[in-house]
């Protein structure tokens, strides 16, 4: 009975017959044993942490493969290099130029358009057919060549009338004349009343009044008449003509039949800031010649060079600019009506001031400074006070003397009293390699500068 009971718990009899196997209690021993694995696994994991951050180089082998010799790979030193001192730091590589002196040109640039100085819209200025076209569209024409007919015919009667009737009124004229002075005895004999001679000398300025209307009708037909031949007004360029032969033009046509636009001599009219005008004005009063450089509207080919011809006589207070007009004689058309260009023009001339590259300035919260190269190979910070820059070059008014030395490049690795090396020069393509400074193009086909080799030990 007690072994059935055993049974039907579950419990297997042992072989023996003795009594049930005890599984109870084995099952009991596996928590343990887990806990103990996972206590000798976080153990482990501890200790290899701890181990890596000491810098122990076989720990960092056995984990990322890397080399065993002791030596860091890309990138491990720059993340290490913060917990160093300065002096453990290795020197920055940068590029530098020398302090100079030089004549600078001291330039105002400005935004300006390519104005004719006349522009001239041709019209009849007579009613008529247009019987012919005396010029091309396009062709450089001269003041004074004809450009267009008109019919002259209905000109021609209208002249032959007026000159008709003034010889009618020249003939009145002269009897009237004859009268008069017939009077003028018989007045003088007492033959005729003193009325009758009034009246006929009235009569004799009257038609000296008709005869002086005809012609003046006469001038104006003779007028009408040269007005049938359109003439250019200007010496320029012709453009699109409007108006086709064969056409009725009238005086009172607002197109015209052509426009002629002057362009040489031409000018250009541009802007400066206001803060530029005491300069601009200071040498027009001193009777200088100022030349204007006109340049495209990407300022890398000049176009043509003229001189200031005036300045505004007010300053635009929307924009706080002022209009200034420059001439230039144009004589290869390199300028083009309404054509923007941007105008460089030259104020003054500094000579044998301090210049350094435009690259080593740079400016801060405490201004414009720039890193000088010290004896001992390490930089500096020196305020500076900049000028003018002109080109790749800026003038420096305060801060720095000729002969010394700034960095123009690699600046951003630099602090004050940091350690520099100078940047070896790279040599040009096709130069045969081998030394130091030697390479070959990247990827990207620039010259790449070979580093030397690490010695194994």
């Amino acid at each position: 009975m007690r072994d059935s009971e055993q049974i039907e718990l579950g419990n297997p009899i042992r072989a023996d017959g003795e009594g049930p196997v005890l599984t109870q209690t084995r099952s009991r021993r596996w928590p343990w044993i887990l806990l103990l694995l996972l206590g000798l696994g976080g153990a482990g994991g501890w200790w290899y942490t701890t181990r890596s951050a000491s810098g122990d180089p076989k720990a960092g082998a056995a984990a990322g493969g890397g080399p065993t010799d002791g030596r860091s790979g890309p990138g491990q030193g720059q993340g290490r290099s913060s917990g160093r001192k300065d002096g453990d730091m290795r020197p920055a590589t940068v590029a530098t130029a020398p302090v100079t002196t030089a004549d600078v040109d001291v330039h105002l640039n400005g935004l300006g358009t390519v104005v004719p100085r006349s522009v001239t819209t041709v019209r009849s200025r007579v009613d008529g057919e247009l019987v012919r076209v005396e010029f091309r569209e396009g062709d450089m024409v001269k003041k004074g060549d004809l450009l267009a007919l008109i019919d002259p015919r209905p000109y021609d009667v209208q002249l032959t009338q007026a000159k008709g009737q003034l010889a009618k009124d020249e003939a009145l004229l002269k009897n009237a004349r004859i009268d008069l002075a017939r009077y003028r005895q018989l007045w003088s004999e007492d033959s005729i009343p003193k009325q009758q001679l009034d009246t006929q000398e009235s009569l004799v300025r009257q038609y000296e009044g008709t005869v002086e209307a005809d012609r003046g009708q006469v001038d104006s037909a003779n007028l009408q008449l040269t007005y049938c031949r359109i003439v250019a007004p200007i010496t320029g360029r012709t453009g699109l003509r409007q108006v086709d032969p064969g056409n009725i033009v009238h005086a009172s046509d607002s197109t015209g039949i052509v426009t002629i636009t002057q362009i040489s001599p031409i000018t250009v009219v541009f802007t400066l800031p206001e803060d530029s005008v005491p300069d601009v004005m200071a040498a027009v009063r001193a009777g200088r010649t100022l030349p204007v450089d006109a340049w495209d509207r990407a300022q890398r080919r000049k176009l043509a060079t003229g001189a200031l011809l005036t300045v505004d006589n007010q300053i635009d207070t929307t924009t706080g600019t002022v209009k200034l007009k420059a001439d230039f004689a144009n004589e290869d058309s390199s300028l083009f009506p309404n054509q923007f260009v941007n105008a460089r023009m030259t104020v003054d001339t500094r000579r044998g001031v301090v210049v350094i590259p435009s690259s080593a300035l740079l400016r801060g919260t405490q201004g414009p400074y720039a890193y000088v190269v010290r004896d001992d190979k390490t930089v500096t910070v020196r305020p500076i006070k900049p000028g003018p820059v002109e080109g790749a070059v800026t003038v420096i008014e305060d801060g720095l003397k000729p002969g010394e030395t700034v960095v123009t490049d690699g600046t951003d690795k630099l602090r004050e009293g940091a350690k520099i090396e100078l940047a070896q020069p790279i040599a040009p393509p096709g130069a045969a390699g081998g030394g130091q400074g030697g390479g070959k193009p990247g990827a990207d086909g620039q010259q790449r500068r070979k580093r030397p080799r690490e010695t194994k030990e």
